[in-house]
């Protein structure tokens, strides 16, 4: 088998995952911070207010099904070995990315479109913090991701991460000085970037949902403070064999010849405030 390189969960590799039970899982958040006062000698004490809200990180399942015909079952055991694996692998990579495209975009990674059950506040290519790629100065992408950078900060927060599109990781890794001079040497081609201007850094396909995403975001890049996205994985459903029945609508197993593998996982995530982040966005739609 031969396939395209599909990049992996910038998720994973910016924020952390959390232990999670299954279901809605509540957050407290700290709206309003206290303030210490100043007592004289003698003073009475002023009452110190402290505000509190909540977030729900809200469940989300993802399931990978693979059909493939019955004859596999009848070769050697490192053949079947080698198929299953090989299904196996890829089927963990539509669901790592299938995290990506949830939390970024808020799509069903099958058909490209957005998913009524994953609210807007939870999608953190929504944020209004954004900066356009356009022409002139902020062509120069050390100077948009600046720009970015300043609009997170500008909301109280500490971007510590950037999510690149391989695309612009590119972009930013070839960028050069006038004398021809390569300013990020370290960054390579951009393909496996871990780190840029101290920020924690990865490049993936999913941060512009392509190929998935049925319509172009022009996302970018996506910088932000990532402690803000809670995030964990609830249930995970090891590797199923399907031998009987119809499991996927596409008609009967046993009479199409066919057996079938199901990998399924159970994500919950919350952003806990979409200020924390912001996106740098291509002007022109990609055709």
């Amino acid at each position: 088998m031969f396939a395209k390189a599909q990049t992996g969960s910038a998720v994973v590799a910016l924020s952390g995952a959390e232990p999670q039970e299954f279901g809605e899982v509540t957050h407290m958040t700290l709206t309003g911070r206290p303030r210490a006062e100043l007592v004289g000698e003698g003073a009475d004490k002023s009452h110190t207010t402290t505000t509190f809200g909540t977030k729900t990180v809200t469940p989300h399942k993802f399931q990978v099904t693979q059909r493939f015909n019955q004859e596999v079952k009848w070769a050697d055991d490192a053949y079947q070995l080698g198929i299953l694996r090989t299904l196996a692998e890829q089927g963990g990579d539509a669901l790592a990315r299938a995290l990506d495209l949830g939390v970024f975009h808020g799509i069903n990674p099958l058909t490209g479109t957005a998913a009524a059950g994953i609210v807007v506040g939870d999608r953190i290519g929504t944020t209004t913090n954004s900066v356009e790629i356009t022409t002139g100065t902020l062509t120069t992408p050390d100077l948009v991701i600046e720009q970015a950078a300043g609009l997170v900060i500008a909301d109280g927060y500490v971007p510590d991460g950037i999510a690149f599109d391989p695309t612009y990781s590119w972009t930013v890794a070839t960028s050069r000085y006038a004398d021809g001079r390569k300013k990020y040497p370290e960054l390579g081609f951009g393909q496996n970037v871990t780190a840029f201007e101290g920020l924690r850094a990865y490049s993936s396909s999913t941060v512009s949902g392509l190929p998935e995403i049925s319509a172009n975001s022009n996302i970018k890049a996506i910088v932000g403070q990532w402690d803000l996205l809670r995030w964990g994985v609830q249930v995970n459903v090891p590797v199923e064999l399907i031998e009987f029945g119809d499991p996927d609508g596409q008609g009967d197993l046993k009479r199409k010849n066919q057996i079938a593998l199901r990998m399924e996982v159970v994500y919950g995530w919350g952003v806990m405030d979409l200020d924390g982040f912001a996106t740098v966005k291509d002007a022109v739609a990609n055709v």
